[in-house]
């Protein structure tokens, strides 16, 4: 990218002009060579992640289990305290109202409760090893935790026991936490008692009683001994409650989705056989209460039906009496003048008015248990002819939600807002019974009233009968509506007996809980094997990337290109060497062509017809090679024949000295200031067309001598003598001078390092460019390498820090830096502390 002679292109300045100085913010592909760069941190993390995530897995996570049991709810039962099937008939599949009733019954804590107690589920079993601690089935220990629930015990207080051997156990308790609150098994409340010592460990043979303020137990042994032996068992009691509702947040029940009849009920635990053991149990329980509530109805059934036969018996037995009587007293036997059809039709009303009345009866002793919350005693719908599923749905809620009342008031005030709400909903649900009652009182009366017009209609037609026959008829008609109650309540006694005889649950185990060694479903090991291993890989990345986001420095070739938009000299690779000599010492050097390359270049940035030409070489600010660069130009120069001369005017921070081994007793400094003459300060080389002028003392005011008029006139007494004037200026980054200097200068070299740079130190040398201050620049791109590290090092031994010239000397005091740049300073002075 070599400018015309007027030092800038003449396509697309204003342009060039507005992206001019702009970088991006993050580079991408620097991005990923850095993240290469640094591959040892990613394996090295990796690496202990794994061992992390391998250390949790084996020793630290807790397996959580599940099992589960399905279940079928038939339709054969004769239970009126859940819907039947006329429910799903009414409703549809998804009205699964049977299931619903003993979804709540499986997780209702009254079941729940009973199976605690039951079960010793209050008690916890766990067993610790060196790290973990492991959750055992009760059946897992060789030895049983027996309380003693008259006594009052602490909860939440592990217990240790320690086999000893011949059936002994030493029994070993916190070293603290002995509490004054104790629970109490019987009534399930806790009690406060006097402070007391912490209770002395204690060898115990099974059977033993172990007694102390706050426990009192024994150990029994266990029928079927452990496959394994414990070295130790961890007994922790839990009140009721407590357990209660570990138990309830475990259970999960669905239904199947093509058929809602079958119950999928499951539960979650940290022990495999102690779920099953569990879940087998509650079904069971469950089962035996579904038979239960089956035969409650039928038995109520059959008592109601035995109460009612032995009244109607009664009054058979009084009828037959008195029409035996009419039959013996007055000899009539038989309705010769009535006509065999009206008789029948008659007799055929009766036995209808004789069965309606019986459905009344039934309608009204049902009525009557939904009222006086007697549900309990509630006999079979059928009796009353019942066949409305909303019915027995209504009657099902009703039943649970007295249920749910009863648990309730063990926990609630009677005027709490919540037993406010629950007897809301039971008179809610009354009045649904009673609505549903309703309709068939309606159309049984309705009927009752016109069997009785019809009955009442054929009585008019035996008006004309005679008196005696007309008593006769009345009495055979009594009796034969009482023998016609009688029969169907025997028939539906029949019924309600070989029901409670034949009676089985509607419930069918499909497939058990067993423990078939399946795996855990939490914790997710291999999804927390890559949130660790993946969450140590994230540390060096975002540590990267805010390092990429943080750094300011020229990253690639193309990327000062485009920001600056100023002529590209040459390009200088990474200097290996031990001094700055390069093209001296090593000619045949890929870096020493790259200098030649650089002064081939020059040529465009000079006037042909000039016949002395002055080239000031410059940067940002100190340690980014300028002084290297002009050494090595200023050989190439000399040594392809060209008359040249090298001027160190960077006379705070003298330098070229020391490499060509030149004493700096008398320079520039000298020289201007008058001590001595042009020919005591100009120093040959081995090269025999470069001279060098080197800087001298360092002055008190060293910006008073490089603007003055003689260091002026000293360089263009320079011009007459040589060919080629290379100054080794400050940096223009710093102070100042640089700036007066190029002005008299014909070409002026930026340098720029790699790495090393900073971004917004080039924007000022840009906008000088652009604005015109500044003409017939050229860019050299120092010390670049694709493989670069953060360790440069010229083997310059000025030691120049890596900063922006701090303490380079006391006009830096006055450099302002950035706002971003100062708080990515103190960023990585403070990760450099850590």
């Amino acid at each position: 990218m070599i400018p015309d002679k007027n030092g800038n292109n003449a396509q697309n300045t204003a342009q060039n002009a507005e992206k001019m100085g702009s970088f991006s913010l993050f580079d991408p592909v620097h991005f990923v060579q850095r993240v290469i760069r640094n591959w040892y941190w990613f394996v090295l993390l990796g690496f202990l992640g794994y061992c992390i995530s391998y250390v949790y897995s084996k020793y630290y996570a807790q397996r959580v289990f599940s099992a589960n049991l399905s279940l079928s709810i038939s339709n054969n039962t004769s239970s009126y305290f859940t819907p039947n099937q006329s429910i799903n008939f009414i409703w549809g599949q998804g009205g699964n109202q049977d299931g619903v009733y003993l979804k709540k019954i499986l997780l209702s804590r009254s079941h729940n409760e009973y199976l605690v107690k039951k079960l010793n589920l209050n008690t916890n079993y766990t067993t610790k090893g060196l790290i973990k601690t492991t959750y055992l089935d009760q059946e897992d220990s060789p030895v049983f935790l027996e309380i003693d629930n008259e006594h009052l015990q602490q909860v939440n207080y592990p217990i240790t026991i320690i086999p000893k051997g011949k059936d002994k156990y030493e029994i070993i308790l916190p070293e603290e936490g002995e509490s004054t609150n104790l629970y109490s098994f019987v009534s399930e409340s806790s009690e406060s008692v006097p402070a007391y010592a912490r209770p002395e460990n204690k060898t115990l043979s099974v059977n033993e009683w172990y007694e102390t303020p706050n426990l009192k137990f024994k150990l029994v042994p266990n029928p079927v001994v452990p496959k394994k032996g414990l070295e130790n068992i961890m007994v922790t009691l839990i009140p009721v409650n407590q357990a209660v509702n570990n138990i309830i947040s475990s259970i999960a029940v669905d239904f199947d989705k093509e058929l809602p009849s079958i119950m999928i009920i499951s539960k979650s635990g940290y022990n495999l056989n102690n779920i099953v053991g569990f879940l087998n149990n509650s079904v069971k329980e469950l089962i035996k209460k579904r038979l239960m509530d089956q035969n409650t109805v039928d038995q109520n059934t059959v008592e109601y039906l035995n109460e009612n036969l032995t009244k109607i018996r009664k009054k058979l037995d009084s009828s037959g009496a008195v029409l035996n009587n009419l039959k013996i007293n007055n000899r009539l036997f038989d309705m010769e003048n009535i006509d065999s059809k009206t008789l029948a039709k008659l007799t055929e009303l009766e036995t209808q008015k004789a069965e309606l009345v019986t459905k009344i009866n039934s309608l009204n002793n049902i009525k009557s248990s939904v009222s006086t919350n007697s549900i309990e005693k509630m006999i079979s719908l059928n009796l009353a002819g019942i066949e409305d599923g909303n019915f027995n749905a209504s009657v099902s809620e009703l039943k649970s939600l007295y249920a749910k009342r009863r648990e309730m008031a063990q926990i609630y005030t009677p005027n709490s807002e919540p037993m406010r709400e629950i007897n809301r909903l039971i008179n809610e649900a009354k009045f649904n019974s009673q609505d549903g009652l309703k309709k068939y009182f309606e159309g049984y009366y309705n009927k009752l009233t016109d069997l009785n017009a019809e009955i009442a209609k054929m009585d008019q037609d035996l008006v004309t009968l005679p008196e005696k026959q007309r008593i006769f008829l009345d009495a055979q008609r009594g009796y034969d509506i009482i023998e016609s109650t009688y029969n169907t309540l025997l028939t539906e006694q029949a019924k309600s007996q070989m029901r409670v005889a034949t009676n089985q649950s509607n419930l069918s185990v499909i497939d058990w809980a067993k423990n078939l060694g399946q795996g855990p479903i939490a914790p997710n090991v291999n999804a927390t094997k890559m949130q660790i291993i993946g969450g140590l890989l994230l540390i060096p990345l975002i540590f990267l990337a805010l390092g990429e986001l943080l750094d300011n420095k020229i990253r690639n070739l193309k990327e000062l290109l485009s920001a600056t938009r100023i002529p590209l000299l040459g390009v200088i690779g990474h200097n290996n060497y031990d001094n700055n000599l390069t093209v001296l010492e090593e000619p045949k050097s890929s870096i020493s062509e790259a200098f030649r390359a650089i002064r081939a270049n020059l040529r465009f940035l000079f006037d042909e017809e000039q016949k002395s030409k002055v080239v000031l070489v410059t940067s940002s600010i100190s340690g980014e090679g300028k002084t290297y660069v002009s050494i090595n130009i200023a050989s190439v120069l000399g040594l392809s024949g060209k008359k040249a001369v090298l001027l160190g005017m960077d006379l705070r921070k003298p330098k070229i000295f020391g490499d060509f081994k030149i004493n700096n007793k008398n320079g520039i400094s000298n020289y201007l200031t008058g001590q001595v003459e042009l020919e005591d300060i100009i120093n040959h080389t081995s090269i025999p067309g470069l001279d060098v002028i080197t800087s001298g003392p360092i002055p008190p005011n060293p910006s008073e001598l490089l603007m003055s008029d003689n260091n002026m006139k000293f360089i263009e007494r320079l011009k007459e003598i040589y060919e080629y004037v290379i100054i080794d200026s400050p940096p223009v980054g710093l102070v100042a001078d640089s700036f007066e200097l190029i002005k008299k200068a014909d070409t002026t070299i930026y340098v720029a390092r790699h790495e090393y740079t900073e971004k917004h130190m080039l924007r000022m040398i840009s906008e000088k460019y652009f604005n015109k201050e500044v003409v017939n620049l050229g860019l050299v791109y120092n010390d670049f390498s694709i493989k670069q590290g953060y360790g440069y090092g010229y083997g310059y031994g000025y030691g120049y820090g890596y900063g922006y010239g701090y303490g380079y000397f006391d006009e830096d005091k006055n450099y302002k830096e950035p706002t971003i740049i100062k708080i990515r300073n103190k960023l990585k002075m403070f990760f450099n502390r850590k």
